[in-house]
């Protein structure tokens, strides 16, 4: 089966958008792609529409006992461990720094920033070890989906905004730690992207028309997901550490 496929990748928050679209890439470059997300029929039914390059796994990313499942589902499955990790999962929040809900940070925090906290360090852990021997030969990635309003505060939503201002962080930090063993580590960071994002957000009808009126067209999954996928498809002494991705009429941020 290790034969099969090229490499190997867990994407969390694969039920849909960005995480979807990026699965279906993978596996359509001939990849083995573990996806994770919450909803257990939605990953039922990607498995069967994919075939057998695609593992769904369901379960809060936050689980330390979740994510042991990802890694070893990734060796049943295909034969090997993973060698690229895309930490996608996320929710948003809108609202100003003012307004916002902050009966919902918690959970915001918990999703965006101690869960992909906990795969950042899992993944690296796996990636330096395995790194060790393999390195110039074979890549080792771990891609971080971050947001535009990680890199300049939007007032909007701000609040959100401060949870991707972390994980732009943690995802540079980590890229310095493990960088010089062999294991990259990159962020991507989407402008607006047209999504089930906004629904969870709270974002009403006229922010989103909005959007659409001063940005449009936006970008959707499959654009984010083709960017990520030239990351991880760079020689193994290529890092592409750092992009952002917007719809070519969003001025700002």
């Amino acid at each position: 089966m290790s034969g099969k496929y090229s490499r190997v990748a867990i994407v969390t928050g694969a039920t849909s958008g960005i995480g979807e679209a990026t699965a279906r890439r993978f596996v359509a470059s001939g990849f083995g792609v573990v996806g994770n997300g919450r909803n257990a029929a939605v990953l039922a039914k990607m498995e069967k529409e994919i075939g057998p390059a695609f593992r769904g796994v369901a379960g809060d990313a936050s689980d330390s006992i979740v994510l042991d499942r990802f890694f070893d589902a990734a060796s049943e499955r295909f034969g090997k461990p993973a060698d690229i990790v895309v930490a996608n999962a996320g929710r948003g929040l809108g609202g100003s720094v003012k307004d916002a809900d902050l009966a919902q940070f918690e959970e915001v925090m918990r999703i965006n920033v101690t869960a992909a906290l906990a795969l950042l360090q899992k993944a690296a852990q796996k990636m330096v070890a395995a790194q060790q021997g393999a390195y110039p030969k074979a890549a080792a990635d771990i891609v971080v989906v971050g947001s535009v309003v990680g890199r300049h505060i939007s007032p909007f939503s701000a609040v959100y905004g401060a949870t991707k201002f972390a994980v732009h962080a943690l995802a540079e930090g980590l890229r310095r730690e493990v960088g010089p063993k062999g294991v990259r580590v990159s962020l991507v960071e989407p402008g607006v992207v047209l999504s089930g994002f906004q629904a969870g957000a709270g974002y009403d009808d006229a922010m989103v028309n909005g959007f659409h009126e001063k940005f449009g067209p936006l970008l959707v999954g499959d654009d984010v997901a083709d960017a990520i996928h030239y990351i991880v498809t760079r020689p193994p002494h290529v890092h592409i550490c750092d992009v952002v991705v917007r719809p070519t009429r969003q001025d700002y941020p």
